[in-house]
This record gives C-alpha cells, structure tokens and sequence, in this order.
C-alpha cells in the first residue's frame, strides 16, 4: 500500500508541475526509488511509458486551454513546445485535427 500512496505522491508532483519543467530525479524521490526504477514500474503499472503519459496528459490540458479561448502560441508555450509548428504537429496527430481549427469547432 505504501508504494501506491508514493506513487500517487509523484503523480501529484508531475501533475503540478506539467507546464513547467518535470525533473524525473524528484520524481523517484518522491516515490522512494531512483528515476530509472521509477519509470520502469510506471510503465508495467500503468502499460504506457511515463514519458508517453506525460505527452498524453500535456495535449489533454492543452485542449481544455484551447477550448476555453486562449492562443494557439501562448498554450504551445505554455505546455513546453519550442515553436508552434511543434505544437500543431503533435496536436494533429493526437486529434487529427490543427490546434486552430479544434479551436474554432
């Protein structure tokens, strides 16, 4: 049970920090274990890698963000992306559609 309570711990953690900078050697501190270690149980736990999540859960926050109106640019930059041009293409791969034109649905 104490695993999942840490667990649990460094979600929260890369939960508050996910427009930001996450640093993975905090992250396995906060669950008690070296970064490497931590990921690799995530990914058995969770059957996705950590770094894949943390991509799935940027693009799901940066979609409320552009549904609530804010600029394509400021939520590419607010989530990380170094240009815009990063951002549409991942954006479009998630969804199938540009930022802008789910934007405008």
């Amino acid at each position: 049970m104490d695993w999942i309570n840490r667990l649990n711990s460094a979600i929260n953690y890369m939960e508050e920090h996910i427009k930001g900078e996450i640093d993975m050697e905090e992250v396995g501190k906060i669950a008690g274990c070296y970064s490497y270690h931590f990921q690799r149980m995530f990914t058995y736990m969770a059957d996705v890698t950590l770094s894949e999540y943390i991509r799935r859960r940027k693009m799901s926050l940066a979609a409320v963000d552009l549904l609530s109106g804010e600029k394509v640019i400021d939520v590419a930059l607010s989530y990380g992306y170094d240009s815009p041009t990063a951002f549409n293409r991942s954006f479009k791969k998630k969804y199938g559609v540009t930022p802008g034109r789910f934007r405008k649905k």
